[in-house]
């Protein structure tokens, strides 16, 4: 893409806005940005939204390091969250609406043990909701790009999937042309 894709201008906001607002919007009572590449450019942005940052020093290593930098903050950052919703920043159509639904598969707010995932047409997809109980478990497994897949396929029995295919696009940003 050229830069760090959470700088990136996407219908007139950068795309680390965008995902912030959309998370709040969906129902989410605190956020927290993960930055890597450019942090100090993207900062600002972030926090103007409303979001907590963390910096992922070794973002070079792919997602799975940023899911587990995040994971791994979110308990000073929110000591009473049952569970922590994961949105990337390089979907930029995936709406409110699929937050909300992801969020209201946790039907129980003191649940721990809730796993959930939008689904496009029966796909697993984003945003992916992880319950407290598995954060621990999870971050030794986070490597490259990978993120939470290879966890989410061995509990996938576990695993809520919601409909998202009418209310959100999952696309990802992932070249100059997508824009």
């Amino acid at each position: 893409m050229g830069g760090p894709k959470a700088l990136l201008e996407y219908q007139g906001s950068r795309l680390i806005e965008r995902a912030v607002k959309v998370a709040f919007a969906g129902g989410c009572d605190r956020v927290v940005a993960v930055l890597g590449a450019s942090s100090a450019e993207a900062k600002p942005f972030a926090e103007s939204a409303g979001a907590d940052v963390v910096v992922n020093h070794r973002w070079r290593e792919g997602m799975g390091s940023s899911l587990s930098a995040g994971l791994a903050v979110a308990p000073l950052v929110a000591p009473d969250a049952a569970a922590a919703l994961v949105l990337l920043v390089d979907q930029p159509d995936i709406t409110k609406d699929a937050v909300s639904a992801v969020l209201s598969a946790h039907r129980d707010p003191e649940d721990p043990t809730v796993l959930a995932a939008a689904a496009y047409d029966g796909k697993r997809g984003h945003p992916v909701l992880l319950g407290r109980a598995h954060w621990d478990k999870l971050i030794p497994t986070l490597t490259g790009d990978f993120g939470a897949r290879e966890y989410m396929n061995e509990h996938r029995n576990e695993l809520i999937l919601v409909p998202c295919g009418r209310i959100a696009d999952p696309r990802d940003l992932d070249c100059p042309e997508d824009l």
